[in-house]
């Protein structure tokens, strides 16, 4: 048979359901690649063998009682550490949840289980996803499998890597300010932040609330697309999650395959084909364009004059939520605890247990925040930002008005080596330029491959307005209907 960690996700469903293949020999597969590589990426926190096989069994039985199964029944998934996993750990890459086991399942989980998927684990991430290298998490880097030197993106590096080292099909994500698309531009994957509200945040930790945003990743946009029909929809649970129908996402990933654009309008954005990125990704995007074209694209330059300054707006906006957030992880009620020796004040143990559990990432953006909220700098600093906010919003209505979707580079740059930016947290905060704007809007977008730059994966984004998901889906799936999928050297 087949490798089957080389498979899709949809190919593997498949075999499950006709028999071909049992759930349980798909994921012990995949458990013994994790096994075999893993040691060299650092893409898992944590692998549920028992649990993995648990699941997997239980789809077996059901197939063989003649239940009807999902399409995604027996495939695995691994699913970012980010969300609450009942019994299994969740750490959000940090010391100061280190062991925690939650008494409950975010509603993601909770989807993912009842569709028949098998979670292999938790993966690595900056901590409390803030971050863009998969650096900041407290538990070492996470590798990029396209070169072991080199990052993998963030913050969810891990559920990316693991995609590209193929130890699993699927993982999910979670998109702040492009902690999703930006993983799945330099690990050669894709990546799809759908619209905010449009997946449950209940059970997700928080770190920026007004943008977290839980997503798919996969290696075919077709796979992505039927795992965000799995995950997606309303949750009551949820104070802002949308109450509508997810848009039918599989079926404009299956149109989009045929390679026919006729009648599609994308708008390039202009602010964002200038000066910024490397030669090789404006080559790579340049020549994505020209194959969108030959594809029945209609390709149009659209200015969004705020967009550039999404970036000053983000680092203020979402350190400011993350202050707040952040606030009760304070060594009283869960987590780490340092310094309760019975000599030491509640103040004085509070702040001893968040100096040794937050990571320096984590301090810089809650005292960033928490400057920014302080009296008499709100309105100068966090009001402002709220302002160019709804600028940004109004520049995607503004251009929506005129295209179908937007498209972009996902990344200025190809990953880049370990170490090279830690020490330049601006020159790190630029891996998400292009990628912050739709986060900001609310909007979903999608990270797709679209070629090489010395070697390494280039992104193509696609952006599309609220509630319009399926456009992104289509776009995405008809760009890698030419430009196919990539293969990371062999590990």
């Amino acid at each position: 048979m087949t490798d089957l960690t080389r498979m899709t996700a949809s190919e593997l469903a498949g075999l499950v359901a006709a028999g071909d293949a049992s759930a349980v020999e798909v994921t012990q597969a995949h458990l013994d690649r994790i096994a075999a590589v893993d040691g060299r990426i650092n893409a898992f926190l944590h692998v549920d063998t028992d649990g993995a096989l648990a699941a997997a069994r239980a789809v077996d039985e059901r197939r063989a009682a003649g239940d009807g199964l999902g399409p995604l029944a027996g495939v695995p998934v691994a699913v970012k550490d980010v969300l609450t996993t009942r019994g299994v750990p969740t750490t959000v890459g940090s010391r100061i949840l280190e062991g925690w086991r939650p008494p409950y399942d975010a509603t993601i989980v909770e989807r993912l289980r009842a569709a028949g998927t098998v979670m292999l684990g938790k993966t690595n991430m900056d901590e409390f996803a803030m971050g863009s290298s998969t650096e900041y998490s407290a538990y070492g880097p996470t590798r990029n499998p396209w070169d072991t030197d080199r990052i993998p993106g963030g913050s969810g590096g891990g559920s990316a890597a693991a995609l590209a080292a193929y130890e699993a099909p699927l993982s999910i994500g979670s998109d702040t300010g492009g902690s999703i698309r930006q993983p799945g531009a330099v690990t050669g994957t894709v990546g799809a932040k759908p619209t905010y509200g449009g997946t449950s945040r209940y059970g997700l930790v928080a770190f920026s609330s007004s943008l977290d945003t839980p997503g798919p990743c996969a290696r075919t946009v077709l796979d992505a697309a039927l795992l965000h029909q799995v995950i997606g929809g309303h949750d009551p649970r949820d104070s802002t999650s949308i109450p509508a129908p997810v848009p039918d996402v599989v079926a404009a990933a299956r149109l989009g395959a045929s390679g026919d654009l006729t009648g599609v309008k994308l708008g390039v954005v202009k602010e964002f084909t200038g000066e910024g990125a490397e030669p090789g990704v404006t080559a790579a995007f340049r020549e994505a364009v020209d194959t969108l074209t030959k594809l029945g694209a209609e390709i149009v330059e659209v200015s969004c004059p705020h967009f550039r300054y999404a970036l000053p707006a983000y680092y203020l906006i979402a350190p400011s939520e993350c202050s707040s957030n952040l606030a009760r992880f304070d060594g009283v009620r869960f987590g780490l605890r340092v310094g309760d020796d019975g000599n030491r004040s509640l103040e004085e143990v509070m702040s001893l247990t968040r100096e040794a559990g937050f990571g320096p990432e984590v301090k810089r953006r809650i005292m960033i925040g928490t400057y920014a909220l302080s009296s008499g700098y709100y309105d100068a600093y966090y009001g402002q930002a709220q302002k160019v906010r709804t600028l940004i919003t109004r520049d995607f209505t503004a251009a929506f008005t005129q295209v179908d979707a937007l498209i972009s580079p996902t990344t200025p740059f190809v990953a880049f080596p370990l170490g090279a930016r830690t020490s330049d947290p601006y020159q790190m905060y630029l891996a998400d330029l292009y990628t912050i704007p739709t986060n900001l809007y609310g909007g979903p977008g999608i990270s797709v491959p679209c070629g090489l730059s010395e070697g390494l994966p280039v992104g193509l984004q696609v952006m599309a307005p609220t509630m319009a998901d399926d456009r992104m889906y289509r776009v995405a799936a008809a760009l890698e209907s030419a430009v196919g999928t990539f293969t990371p050297p062999a590990l």
